[in-house]
């Protein structure tokens, strides 16, 4: 088997990552049952980037119990939700990204995995601290979902059954699911922090969290016509994506 060091393993997280972006391009360029297939496919595009990284650069078992912290967290807070409405709101997912456990679609966990991978990075670059490292990358993670769900929801992926308050450019969904992703993010990046911190070629994982902050913006305001939540969700995700960015060019 080879090794995780051989240089044309190397070359596979950043082969990855271009494709994710690539996919995550043609999005907006198809529509209806190929738009669903696309979603999942850029899941696991996204999720392999993420992980195929850290194999090379962090080791297996890291990358194992990256994974069994994120999927499995990101898994049992969505079974948890959809089955008592703790701690995003009452919602209910459709069966159009594919086979379910516990009610969850299996890709859900795995949309954890590939964000909190880059914005775990993000958190312990701008904070030395656990803790300011778990509230700086739980910070980050959650804000991302300022522009996933309202894509989401009106892809028909998910819906909510009840919401009395919302942000502005998503009135379907409620105020309480993002405050339950916070929560959920900050745990989640948090006990990531007991994981070692090893000095790496973080630029792949650096560039995926930036092009996901400035693709979401773009797209929300010019392709999916939602301009409120480009301002939105660039202001939230923008707290953590701007200080990083400009720390990376010093």
């Amino acid at each position: 088997m080879p090794s995780p060091d051989r240089p044309r393993l190397r070359l596979l997280p950043t082969a990855l990552a271009a494709t994710t972006v690539l996919l995550q391009i043609a999005y907006p360029l198809v529509d209806g049952q190929p738009r669903n297939v696309l979603t999942v496919v850029t899941v696991v595009a996204f999720f392999l980037a993420s992980t195929s990284h850290a194999l090379v650069h962090r080791g297996a078992w890291w990358t194992s119990a990256f994974v069994a912290v994120t999927a499995g967290t990101g898994l049992l807070a969505e079974a948890v939700g959809t089955a008592t409405g703790f701690p995003f709101g009452e919602y209910t997912y459709a069966d159009s990204l594919g086979a379910k456990v516990f009610g969850v679609p299996l890709v859900i966990p795995l949309a954890w995995s590939m964000m909190a991978y880059p914005c775990l990075l993000v958190g312990q670059h701008l904070r030395r601290s656990a803790v300011g490292a778990a509230l700086v990358g739980g910070l980050a993670l959650a804000a991302w979902d300022l522009f996933l769900d309202p894509q989401m929801v009106e892809a028909g992926h998910w819906r909510w059954t009840s919401v009395t308050a919302a942000l502005p450019g998503a009135p379907d969904i409620p105020i309480s699911n993002y405050l339950g992703w916070l929560a959920v993010a900050i745990l989640m990046v948090g006990v990531l922090q007991l994981l070692p911190r090893r000095a790496a070629d973080d630029r792949q994982p650096a560039a995926l969290f930036l092009w996901t902050y400035g693709s979401s913006v773009l797209a929300n305001a010019v392709f999916f016509g939602r301009p409120l939540t480009a301002v939105v969700g660039g202001l939230g995700m923008g707290l953590v994506a701007i200080p990083y960015a400009l720390s990376l060019r010093r």
